[in-house]
């Protein structure tokens, strides 16, 4: 019986979460939830740089130099250098699932990649008993992404919530998120699961030892669906994640600790599990790439079309660019904001050009 409400319950997210369209309600004041601030973006849209156009649903930012790396979710890189944007055949050795939100999501290059040409991705496909996500080391020759060695496999996945980040943090171990593959949100407690997780990696894919779990790569669980993952200086960890119907989340991730779903959400407590940072009460966010500079939090918005500043330290939230949609991945890098928009992902309204790279300087959006 327990389950079957689980099931019921997804379905009824899938229906009124984040993909669902706005229904104009002004959302009500709800304990702890961050203290919007004025929401009249800081950075007009005519103050943006686009640096690439005409993307194909762009996922994940990497810049070496002056040279950027995009992935793209029906399956290629696109390299943009001194102005130049080249379109790089990625070739898997499996094919990439249909499903929505799925494809070619996260991709990060190696620390050595000048040296080694590799990267890691993190992608969903299908095979003949259902469909799951992958980790894979990525190889560059001849300007085309080879898929090498396999990382880690069988990460759940579903109709939606495959999660998909990847990150290599401060201690040089590679971070991925994992969804709960909507249907199943139960999994996200289960330990024996990689679904509805934060999972930590050595570089070659094997369990580091100093994991919280022994043996398992799961280093934080009770996850919805988390898409974004950034580290302060002082090694502060922190995730955003989608929410069921709202109360999307900016969580401080621990290793080792439960962060409740499904049993809990927003402000709710319950004993031996995690209450966010941030949450977004009855509005939603839908909040995916992040980055970290000067103490405050800058995230990238899908359903909430804006690039978000959170403070953490004054607990309060503000959009500092807004108009130009759906917005999947920040990196700050150089003195410049980056953002992709993601207007061709099925779920927004592309204007002439999209998707785009987009730059702002740092000093522009802050107060």
């Amino acid at each position: 019986m327990r389950k079957f409400l689980y099931v019921l319950a997804a379905m009824l997210m899938v229906l009124a979460g984040c993909s669902g369209a706005d229904d104009g309600t002004k959302p009500k004041e709800e304990k702890g939830k961050a203290q919007d601030q004025d929401q009249e973006a800081v950075v007009p849209v005519d103050n943006l740089e686009a640096v690439a156009e005409n993307l194909q649903v762009p996922w994940s930012i990497n810049k070496l130099g002056e040279t950027f790396y995009l992935s793209e979710r029906p399956g290629t890189i696109v390299k943009v250098e001194d102005g130049r944007m080249t379109r790089q055949k990625v070739s898997l050795k499996k094919g990439l699932a249909q499903a929505a939100e799925a494809g070619l999501l996260g991709f990060v290059l190696a620390p050595d990649f000048e040296q080694s040409t590799k990267a890691f991705a993190y992608y969903t496909y299908e095979n003949g008993t259902g469909q799951f996500n992958r980790i894979v080391e990525l190889t560059l020759k001849n300007n085309e992404w080879i898929e090498g060695k396999l990382l880690l496999d069988k990460i759940p996945s579903g109709r939606f919530h495959h999660g998909g980040r990847l990150k290599i943090g401060p201690d040089g171990k590679l971070y991925a998120t994992a969804g709960d593959a909507a249907a199943t949100p139960e999994i996200a407690q289960d330990l024996d699961s990689l679904g509805g997780k934060i999972l930590r990696l050595n570089l070659d894919g094997s369990v580091p030892e100093d994991n919280p779990f022994t043996g398992s790569y799961v280093y934080s669980y009770g996850h919805r669906n988390p898409q974004g993952m950034a580290w302060e200086k002082d090694g502060t960890m922190y995730a955003s994640e989608h929410g069921p119907s709202a109360h999307d989340e900016i969580n401080i991730i621990e290793g080792g600790k439960n962060y409740g779903w499904p049993e809990i959400t927003g402000d709710e407590k319950k004993q031996g599990m995690k209450t966010p940072l941030f949450q977004s009460g009855d509005n939603t966010w839908a909040p995916s790439g992040m980055a970290v500079h000067d103490g405050k939090l800058y995230v990238a918005t899908l359903r909430g079309n804006a690039l978000r500043e959170f403070d953490p330290a004054a607990k309060t939230t503000r959009e500092v660019v807004n108009g130009v949609g759906r917005i999947r991945d920040v990196l700050i890098d150089g003195g410049y904001v980056y953002f992709i928009s993601n207007n061709t992902d099925g779920r927004g309204t592309p204007a002439a050009g999209d998707d785009k790279l987009y730059r702002v300087r740092i000093e522009d959006i802050i107060k």
